[in-house]
C-alpha cells in the first residue's frame, strides 16, 4: 500500500512540472481604457455624486416613481433572472458536494431453486458503503469557484435586467405623457380648423368664396382627424407596452392623461462625469465574473489529469436464514489511487477549456467597447438633442408670432385662406416636433444614467476564499 502512494506521489510531481497541469493566477483580462468621456472636461464629481442609486425620482414625478416600483416588483423578464440567481446559488452547493463523502445503504434477498431439485435456496444480506473522493488538488474546490462566479454574474445580469426595465419603463412612460401632448395639440388645431369650416360655409353660401374653398377646407379636417386617430392608436399600443413592462395583463393600466412639460421635470447631468463609473456597469461586471468562471473551470479540467484518491469502506452481513442475518458482520476498506495516465478525453477537455477562457476574455472585451460607445452616444445623443430642442422652441414662437400676424390680415383681406392653412400646419409641425425633442431629451438623459451603471455600487471580481 506504501508503494502504491509513493508511485503516485512521484506521478503528481511530474504532472506538476507540465505547463499542462499548472494553474495561473487569474488576472483581469487586458481591455481598452478611457481616462474621461467627451464634451466638458472632467470635474470632481464622484460617482456617487453623478447618478444616486434611485436616479429616476430626480424627474420629480409620482407617477413615474409608482410604475417604477410596480416595473420592479412584478416584471417578468426581471423575475426570470431572479429565479436564475437562485439556479445557479443551488449549483454551488451541487459542485461542493463532489468532496464530500457519499453513503450507500442495500437490503436484498435471492432465492433459487433448481430443477429437479426439492430445496428453495435463500439468501438475504444487508450492507452500507460508505466512499470519499479526496480533494488533494483542489479540483472541486474550483468548480466551485467556478460555479460561485457563475453565480455573482447571473447577479449582474439581474442589475443590468433591473436597470434595463426601470428605463424602458420610464421612456415608456415619457411618450406616453409626450402623445397625450400630442393629441391635445391636435385636437385644438381640428376644433379651429372646423370653426373655419363653418365660417367658410356661410361665405360660400352666400357667394363670397367659392365652393373649392370650403373642399379645401373639409379635406384639411380629414387629415387632421386621421391624424388624431394614429395618435390616439399609438397612445393605446405604448399603454399596453406599459402595461407589460409592469407585469399586468395588457387593457389594465391606465395612465391619466396627462402634460409632459408639467409632470415630468428635466434633470441637470453633472458636467465632466467620472470615468470609472464604467467599472459599475452590471453588464461590464457580468462578463468579467464569466471569464473568472472559465478560468477557474480550466483550472479543474487541468487538475483532473492529476492522480486521485479514494477510499471505500464496506461493511456488510449475508445469511441463509433470515433469523441469523446480524449475527456475522463483515469488513473492508479500500483505498484507490487512480492514474490518469492514458486518457486522451482528459487532456482534450483540458484543452478545450483553455479555448473557452479565449472567448470569455473577447466576449469581455466587446463588452468594454460596446459599453463606451454607448456612453458616448449618450452623450452625444443628449447634447444635440438638447440644441435641437432650443432651435425648435425658436421656430415656434416665431411662427406663433407669423400665424397671430396672418389670422389678422385674413380678417381684412390681405391674405387667402390657403396662406393661413400653410402656417397653421407649419406652426403645428413645429409644435409636434418640439413635444417629440423634449420626450428625445428625457429619453436620452435616462439612456445616459444607464449606460453609466445606474447607481449600482462597483464589484470586485475575484474568488472567494476557500
Amino acid at each position: 500500500m506504501k508503494q502504491v502512494f509513493v508511485l503516485s506521489g512521484v506521478c503528481a510531481g511530474l504532472l506538476l512540472g507540465c505547463s499542462s497541469v499548472r494553474v495561473p493566477e487569474y488576472q483581469r483580462p487586458q481591455a481598452p481604457t478611457k481616462s474621461t468621456w467627451s464634451g466638458p472636461p472632467p470635474g470632481t464629481v464622484t460617482a456617487a455624486q453623478a447618478i444616486s442609486p434611485q436616479w429616476w425620482t430626480q424627474f420629480g414625478d409620482p407617477q413615474l416613481n409608482s410604475l417604477v416600483d410596480k416595473a420592479i416588483a412584478g416584471n417578468l423578464d426581471l423575475k426570470i433572472l431572479a429565479a436564475r440567481i437562485s439556479v445557479a446559488q443551488s449549483q454551488i452547493a451541487e459542485a461542493r458536494a463532489g468532496s464530500q463523502p457519499t453513503a450507500d445503504l442495500a437490503a436484498g434477498s435471492s432465492f433459487q431453486k433448481t430443477t429437479g431439485g426439492h430445496a428453495l435456496s435463500k439468501e438475504f444480506s444487508v450492507g452500507t458503503q460508505v466512499s470519499w473522493d479526496l480533494d488533494i488538488w483542489g479540483k472541486t474546490q474550483k468548480g466551485v469557484q467556478g460555479q460561485t462566479a457563475e453565480f455573482h454574474a447571473t447577479e449582474a445580469d439581474w442589475r443590468a435586467g433591473y436597470l434595463q426595465i426601470v428605463a424602458d419603463t420610464s421612456m415608456t412612460y415619457f411618450q406616453i405623457l409626450q402623445l397625450d401632448e400630442q393629441i391635445g395639440q391636435q385636437q385644438q388645431a381640428l376644433a379651429k380648423n372646423q370653426q373655419i369650416l363653418v365660417i367658410d360655409e356661410n361665405m360660400s353660401n352666400n357667394g363670397l368664396i367659392p365652393g373649392t374653398d370650403v373642399l379645401r377646407q373639409r379635406a384639411e379636417i380629414n387629415r387632421l382627424t386621421k391624424d388624431l386617430l394614429e395618435l390616439r392608436r399609438l397612445r393605446d399600443v405604448t399603454e399596453n407596452a406599459l402595461a407589460t413592462l409592469v407585469g399586468v395583463p395588457a387593457g389594465e393600466l391606465k395612465i391619466p392623461p396627462a402634460r409632459l412639460d408639467d409632470h415630468v421635470q428635466l434633470p441637470v447631468v453633472p458636467a465632466g462625469l467620472p470615468a470609472d463609473l464604467l467599472s459599475r456597469r452590471p453588464d461590464v461586471v457580468a462578463a468579467e465574473f464569466r471569464v473568472l468562471e472559465a478560468h477557474d473551470l480550466m483550472g479543474q479540467a487541468r487538475l483532473a489529469q492529476l492522480p486521485s484518491v479514494s477510499l471505500t469502506g464496506q461493511a456488510g452481513s449475508a445469511s441463509f436464514a433470515l433469523s441469523d442475518l446480524f449475527k456475522a458482520f463483515t469488513f473492508g476498506f479500500m483505498p484507490t489511487v487512480n492514474l490518469p495516465i492514458l486518457n486522451p478525453g482528459i487532456r482534450a477537455h483540458a484543452k478545450t477549456t483553455q479555448a473557452e477562457v479565449k472567448v470569455a476574455e473577447e466576449d469581455y472585451r466587446r463588452t468594454v467597447i460596446a459599453a463606451f460607445e454607448e456612453v458616448e452616444s449618450s452623450l452625444v445623443n443628449l447634447e444635440a438633442h438638447r440644441k435641437q430642442r432650443e432651435e425648435l422652441q425658436k421656430q415656434v414662437d416665431q411662427l406663433q408670432v407669423v400665424s397671430a400676424q396672418t389670422q389678422s390680415q385674413l380678417e381684412v383681406g390681405v391674405v387667402s385662406q390657403l396662406d393661413v392653412f400653410e402656417n397653421e400646419r407649419s406652426l403645428l409641425a413645429a409644435q409636434l416636433a418640439l413635444l417629440g425633442s423634449h420626450e428625445q431629451v428625457l429619453s436620452d438623459t435616462v439612456t445616459l444614467y444607464k449606460a453609466l451603471g445606474g447607481g449600482w455600487n462597483p464589484m470586485q471580481v475575484a474568488n472567494a476564499g476557500r
